[in-house]
């Protein structure tokens, strides 16, 4: 079951939802609108591999904005931190983004219960598009798990505090 807004409030009040900084302006009917940070990551390889952490290239979107090509994978963040130990957290692009080419997610839009820290975006476009530090671009909301559970508590990206580049890398290593 998808939690509703109001439900999202009522758990914050009790501190099984963390969402910080936060603006009730952001709340919507079943989900609250996160916004991006103002750093980027950029793959400074054109060819990825698995195997190794790939490097990258910090970039700073300016107040102006900043214009992204297609082709390209762009690593972002939310400027919000996000904490629940009791509730599956799952993040899906604005449909206002999306239909104006953005996409905010390749694949991880899922989060597992436990997870806390900052949302690292994949975010790639159809059409070159420019984007703005701190707008509101995702919105995170929270399904409810059923049965016996661990909470995810340790892992590659847990308790991160930046932009995350993949570390499939260390998998090979284990």
């Amino acid at each position: 079951m998808i939690l509703s807004g109001l439900e999202i409030l009522r758990q914050m009040d009790k501190g099984t939802i963390e969402i910080s900084p936060f603006d009730k302006r952001l709340v919507n009917p079943n989900s609250v609108n996160l916004r991006l940070n103002d750093r980027l990551l950029v793959y400074s390889d054109p060819v990825l591999d698995m195997k190794r952490d790939n490097p990258t290239r910090s970039v700073t979107i300016p107040r102006e904005g900043i214009v992204l090509t297609p082709g390209a994978l762009y690593l972002g963040r939310t400027l919000e931190y996000t904490r629940t130990d009791c509730f599956v957290p799952m993040l899906e692009g604005r449909s206002s983004i999306g239909r104006l080419g953005l996409y905010i997610h390749v694949t991880a839009g899922f989060g597992d219960v436990g997870f806390k820290g900052f949302w690292t975006l994949e975010m790639h476009c159809i059409h070159p598009i420019r984007i703005y530090p701190f707008v509101s671009i995702c919105q995170i909301y929270y399904h409810s798990i059923e049965g016996d559970y661990v909470p995810y508590t340790s892992g590659k990206y847990q308790g991160n505090t930046d932009v995350e580049a993949s570390k499939m890398y260390k998998e090979f290593n284990e």
